[in-house]
């Protein structure tokens, strides 16, 4: 490991300004609070009790900062332990916190393989880390010795990003080729050169085709967590349920599950398990670069909602209530963009009243009962909200601002 030590303490990834925190807040998946709740918790988390949080691989903090700010927020107690190899992403990290006043964090220097020594955990962030252990299934089962016992009957675990193979089309030849050429050299001088040979690609190499892939653009701690990293793998959809079984954990769900529906892009043959199901819609897609996705322990019975508990309180997440429901009622199927892909929201008009009265405080049957329409008819248009919005992680359950 002390060749990715170095790495991060000649170039904190991501590239991060602490000054800029007073501008705009960072925010994406995993570890936003209605996520948590929504995968881990059933939807249905008592937030008045502080939510014990471990930051695994925390880098310059953008998980650490969203979730920070979003709990403080909220004014929902929370306690923070951040951990990572690098002293200099940690003072990234510990300045954009001071930036923000935020209290309530422990940081520590040290590796997530020690996590257990840190404290009892609700919840786990890893996000862009696991991916770069010697033994990711050894880290896995590291972060999985470090939750809080009660985990299992009142829910929690892990949130995580690990990379995916073939939306990297052409990263790993060129990691490959430049670890042979450039074994022993300084990180500047790698980098330095390796930005001259990516330069000259040929139109046709598949990374130079690769629309997906932007860090080597944006800066050069980008550059080289992209391309210059010496310790880098990815998992397919088998061998990220593999790892995850063998480190003692179970997919709760990925955050957006519409991207492995195989019955969105093909039919679906009657002998292929779900998992093998996800297997080829990976494969079809071909765009995927990351698994974003939250991990229970196995054996566990906290899932996400189903939208059949009419108690449950809905949010949207990322789009705006009044905005979609005008775009639902004017077309059928309003276009969305996530991450290069197209996808139609596939919502008859009736559904924008419904839509409409989503504010995050409204249970599903005040929602219901707003709209004044048939509970029967309301209930199975609701299914289809649920499946739609929900797929394409546009909708999330949780009971944070009650």
């Amino acid at each position: 490991m002390s060749q990715v030590k170095s790495q991060y303490e000649a170039y904190p990834y991501p590239a991060r300004d602490p000054a800029d925190e007073a501008r705009r807040l960072i925010t994406g998946s995993p570890s936003h609070p209605l996520e948590i709740d929504h995968f881990l918790f059933s939807g249905a988390r008592d937030w008045s009790r502080p939510l014990r949080v471990l930051v695994a691989g925390g880098g310059t903090g953008d998980g650490l900062i969203q979730l920070a700010q979003m709990m403080a927020q909220m004014q929902r107690p929370c306690e923070i332990t951040y951990v990572d190899l690098s002293t200099a992403s940690r003072r990234i990290a510990e300045a954009r916190a001071k930036a923000r006043g935020l209290s309530g964090i422990r940081f520590v220097t040290g590796s997530l393989m020690d996590a257990a020594d840190l404290g009892a955990f609700d919840y786990i962030d890893c996000c862009g880390v696991l991916h770069h252990l010697p033994d990711p299934a050894a880290g896995f089962a590291a972060l999985q010795a470090a939750l809080a016992p009660e985990v299992a009957t009142q829910g929690g675990g892990l949130g995580f990003m690990v990379y995916a193979p073939y939306g990297r089309a052409g990263v790993y030849p060129l990691q490959a080729a430049f670890g042979a050429l450039f074994e022993g050299m300084a990180p500047e001088a790698r980098l330095t050169a390796a930005r001259e040979i990516v330069g000259a690609l040929p139109t046709g190499h598949p990374f130079a085709r690769n629309p997906n892939l932007g860090d080597h653009k944006e800066s050069d701690a980008g550059f080289y967590d992209l391309l210059l990293h010496s310790q880098d793998r990815a998992f397919d959809v088998p061998e990220l349920l593999e790892v995850l079984d063998h480190g003692g954990w179970a997919l709760g769900g990925f955050t957006m599950p519409a991207l492995y529906d195989l019955a969105r892009i093909a039919p679906v043959p009657p002998h292929l398990t779900p998992a093998q199901c996800m297997a080829v819609a990976e494969q079809l897609r071909g765009t995927i670069k990351t698994h974003v996705a939250y991990a229970v322990p196995k054996g566990s019975h906290h899932a996400p909602p189903t939208g059949q508990n009419r108690a449950a309180v809905p949010h949207l997440k990322g789009v705006q209530a009044a905005p979609l429901a005008q775009a639902i009622a004017r077309v059928a199927a309003p276009k969305l963009t996530f991450a290069g892909i197209d996808a139609n929201l596939s919502l008859p008009k009736e559904a924008a009243p419904l839509i409409a009265a989503i504010d995050g405080r409204r249970s599903i049957a005040q929602i219901i009962a707003s709209a004044r329409m048939d509970p029967i008819s309301a209930g199975a248009l609701w299914a289809r909200l649920h499946k739609e919005l929900g797929d394409w992680g546009l909708l999330l359950y949780s009971r944070a601002l009650l």
